[in-house]
């Protein structure tokens, strides 16, 4: 899967849930925008910061982040490729 959030906010959304959750007593996981959606293994970081601004906290995890100064739309192809090769050469443990 390839997911584009555009102005998207973790915190936003977990005192969304926060909210709901404490009116009905639902599964957390449940109230977020992000609900049935797998948490994502990678996570590129585009224009030149290292910092996630807010993006998906409650999801990344386990997740490998990937910076880059290119900006979003200058990003190609073998850009692309470039992340992936490097996240394939990763041991994954998952908290182990």
């Amino acid at each position: 899967y390839l997911l584009i959030y555009i102005n998207y906010s973790g915190k936003a959304d977990i005192q969304q849930a926060s909210l709901k959750y404490n009116n009905n007593h639902l599964k957390f996981d449940n109230l977020l925008m992000t609900k049935g959606i797998p948490d994502p293994d990678i996570l590129i970081r585009s224009g030149g910061f290292n910092r996630l601004s807010d993006f998906m906290i409650y999801n990344l995890t386990f997740t490998e982040l990937f910076f880059t100064k290119k900006l979003w739309p200058d990003l190609k192809k073998q850009d692309l490729l470039k992340v992936l090769n490097k996240f394939y050469l990763i041991e994954r443990k998952f908290g182990l």
